[in-house]
């Protein structure tokens, strides 16, 4: 029982980070093809950084959410 339960604030920008350092650089290997989706996920992120700013409980779920989806 000593299995330590992760907490969506520390979820959130462990996501945030594999997004924007695995999945983005990708997309933008892609080229003009990829620039869609790359914005989509760019939007994706930022909302995910305001969510935590703001300390925003649903918005943060809704972004954790969103970039789980994109992994």
């Amino acid at each position: 029982m000593s299995e330590k339960i992760e907490t969506l604030g520390d979820a959130l920008p462990k996501v945030m980070a594999h997004v924007r350092d695995v999945i983005v650089p990708e997309y933008i290997r892609i080229g003009p093809a990829g620039a869609f989706g790359l914005a989509m996920i760019r939007a994706d992120l930022d909302a995910a950084t305001r969510a935590l700013a703001t300390g925003d409980l649903p918005a943060m779920i809704v972004a954790y959410e969103a970039l789980k989806a994109i992994e």
